[in-house]
């Protein structure tokens, strides 16, 4: 027996970090299933692997696109040859067999996203984002010959999305949208007819609306194999699946198994593939929703789920009748696996390898609480969980809330040791999906418009007091934190209530109104919807900033930046950390040179772990178990 925060865990910040990988964007190469990796331990290189074949790519290489800053899929097998974005210069580049040297496609300069390759193996069409010297950006799709040859499919809109080619080659479907919006808001699905031009590239003609609009969020357009498109729509309230009945695109489309559920995911990154067809014409899908999810065939108007022990899927592709995928739950990584045409699954590459007593492993709960205005809110629960100690009778855990990005986004059951690291120390962790988070529809997606600052506040101090009133936590110990978006929800949360006895912000926004001015161009726009046109709302952008209400701190904050961010820039969080250290509130401030939006560096996830974790002993009262010195600056 030991006190709540204070018990010794297996999961330490080396082990956060040790034999792990990030694995995403599965696909096939060589007739192989092959997927990127993230390594922390190679300062966050990103590698094609195959299985059984090994790296794809030299050492020289690290498959990574920065398109949105927030990147994803970048990397595609056309013929017999790799193309892939590398991250150093952001050019597209061919590997054109099993270790050759790899030879750059496009000129420097612009960058490259989601490419797809021309069936016959001649070309591939990709999102490009090309920087003007001016500072202006502009996106479109792009086609590239393997001789290198770069010209322009289509263009005009402000974003551009989900490139789709026909089995046969002959026609090409995307999505694209303007400003305000962002993906999951209003978007529009097109199909042109691919035609070969004179100065060798290849051309658009006879392009037709599909799908989408005012109030319609498409993503993922696909083929099947006969050639039919189907897409995902949330015209329904829920992105549900869609195709084309009579096979002509422009029949306006029918939902093909309509459910309160979501078969789709928010479009941060490029690449994401929630359903595909296998050889032998099945469809098969992923979907969650508040009554729970699962991946299996989808059939006659019905989904056949899976009988598999993971909990969410996501990154499928067919591999002949057999599909590959990321799949995860609460007790077990994220890991490639394989599912058979008869159910049967093996793994292929876990992200890292877990020795650890599933006692010793928190399961979670997804929880509905009620929060202001007489409203309910969702998240994800784990109460502590030891395999060695408990914590004294009549003593309640103190509880860290976890305030998720976006924040059009998600909290998520599967194996986080991020979350573990907690739980297994003795604290509750409440993992928040706040009203205008993704998974339980578009009106609850929508519910965070004009109200960013407001209602994610409400319901992370409101998760805090519930957990409190029905005995669950202690409220008198209840901590937040968050990255990003979250980070943002963090810092409000310090300065307009008095539920969190402490804060960690990692890279989040401290003034509203320098983020409109500041941040990228996919983004720009986006605060115009969750706060107010900008800069006819000033005055809300303001009323909103924590930088601007500095009177209501007075809890300790730790901040964690890193200084070649783009998305939320350093200087958000150093304006917080002067303001409050001249204010006199305990503050501590840790830069870290080379990391970008989001920690990829083994070095710098130890140390934010064993810092955060002493913080918090620091602010509690207690000494934690591998404690370390934080440098807080006190009044």
């Amino acid at each position: 027996m030991a006190p709540y925060g204070t018990w010794p865990s297996p999961i330490t910040p080396d082990l956060l970090t040790e034999g792990a990988v990030r694995l995403s964007d599965v696909g096939l190469a060589g007739g192989r299933v092959a997927w990127n990796e993230g390594r922390p331990s190679e300062g966050g290189r990103q590698v094609l692997v195959a299985d059984g074949a090994g790296d794809l790519v030299p050492a020289a290489l690290s498959v990574r696109t920065r398109v949105h800053e927030y990147g994803g899929r970048c990397w595609v097998e056309v013929g017999d040859a790799l193309v892939v974005t590398n991250d150093a210069d952001q050019r597209l580049w061919v590997v054109r067999s099993p270790g050759a040297e790899p030879e750059p496609l496009t000129p420097e300069g612009p960058r490259y996203a989601d490419p797809v390759a021309d069936p016959a193996g001649r070309f591939v069409i990709a999102v490009r984002e090309a920087h003007g010297d001016d500072g202006t950006v502009e996106n479109d799709l792009a086609v590239v010959t393997l001789d290198g040859t770069v010209g322009t499919l289509v263009g005009g809109r402000d974003f551009y999305a989900a490139p789709a080619i026909s089995p046969d080659g002959r026609r090409v479907a995307w999505v694209d949208w303007d400003h305000p919006n962002m993906p999951w808001d209003d978007t529009d699905c097109w199909v042109g007819e691919l035609v070969d031009q004179a100065d060798g590239t290849v051309g658009c003609r006879e392009v037709r609306h599909v799908a989408g609009g005012d109030d319609e969020s498409v993503q993922q357009p696909r083929w099947s194999p006969d050639g039919v498109l189907h897409w995902i729509s949330d015209r329904s309230g829920w992105w549900n699946l869609y195709r084309s009945p009579t096979g002509e695109v422009g029949d306006g489309g029918e939902a093909l198994c309509p459910m309160a559920a979501e078969f789709g995911q928010p479009g941060w990154v490029f690449g994401t593939s929630t359903y595909c067809f296998t050889a032998d014409g099945r469809l098969v899908a992923t979907w969650g929703g508040p009554d729970g999810g699962g991946t299996g065939v989808v059939a006659g108007g019905a989904v056949a789920p899976f009988d598999l022990p993971w909990s969410s899927y996501d990154s499928l592709v067919a591999d002949g009748t057999a599909v590959a995928c990321i799949a995860a739950s609460p007790t077990t990584p994220a890991a490639v696996v394989r599912i058979d045409a008869d159910g049967a699954a093996t793994v292929l590459r876990a992200s890292r390898s877990v020795d650890l007593d599933p006692a010793g492993l928190s399961v979670p709960a997804r929880r509905r609480f009620p929060t202001a205005g007489g409203e309910e809110a969702w998240a994800v629960v784990y109460p502590p969980a030891s395999a060695t100690h408990e914590g004294p009778a009549g003593e309640r855990p103190p509880l860290v809330v976890m305030s998720h990005g976006g924040p059009t986004s998600s909290a998520r059951s599967a194996l986080d040791l991020g979350v573990q690291f907690w739980t297994s120390r003795g604290f509750a962790v409440a993992d928040v999906d706040y009203r205008g988070s993704t998974g339980y529809g578009r009106a609850y997606r929508n519910r965070l418009r004009g109200a960013w600052g407001v209602c994610d506040v409400e319901d992370c101090a409101g998760v805090a007091t519930w957990l409190a009133s029905v005995g669950e936590v202690d409220g008198d110990r209840c901590v937040i934190r968050g990255g990003s978006a979250g980070g943002f929800t963090t810092l409000a949360c310090l300065a307009f209530t008095d539920v969190f006895a402490a804060g960690a912000d990692l890279y989040g926004v401290a003034d509203l109104e320098a983020l409109a001015r500041d941040t990228h161009k996919f983004e720009s726009r986006y605060l115009d919807r969750m706060v107010g046109p900008w800069p006819e709302a000033a005055a809300t952008y303001r009323e909103r900033s924590p930088i601007h209400h500095l009177e209501g701190f007075d809890r300790p904050l730790i901040i964690f930046q890193g200084l070649e961010d783009l998305v939320v820039p350093p200087a958000q969080s150093e304006m917080i950390f002067d303001a409050l250290k001249a204010k006199g509130v305990p503050v501590a401030y840790l830069p870290f040179p080379g990391e970008q939006h989001g920690f990829r560096r083994a070095e710098t996830i130890r140390t934010v772990a064993a810092m955060e974790l002493s913080f918090y002993g620091l602010v509690l009262g207690f000494t934690p178990d591998g404690a370390v010195a934080v440098p807080v600056v006190r009044p």
